[in-house]
């Protein structure tokens, strides 16, 4: 038996729902990366150090 995970929607006419996940250090700045998923940037990041998971648009620059 196989799982499978579906992606968030994406309205390719909406860039509102066109969201990047990355991850904030504790210095100030983003994480040279980007992450399929916030569950992804929640695992590479180390919140005990300070690091922060954020999300964010690159087509209208919108913070979510």
């Amino acid at each position: 038996m196989t799982s499978t995970m579906s992606a968030p929607a994406v309205d390719l006419d909406d860039p509102r729902t066109m969201i990047e996940f990355s991850v904030l250090l504790a210095n100030g700045r983003l994480a040279g990366r980007r992450f399929a998923s916030r569950e992804d940037a929640e695992q590479w990041a180390r919140p005990d150090e300070g690091d922060q998971v954020v999300e964010y648009n690159l087509v209208c620059e919108c913070a979510v």
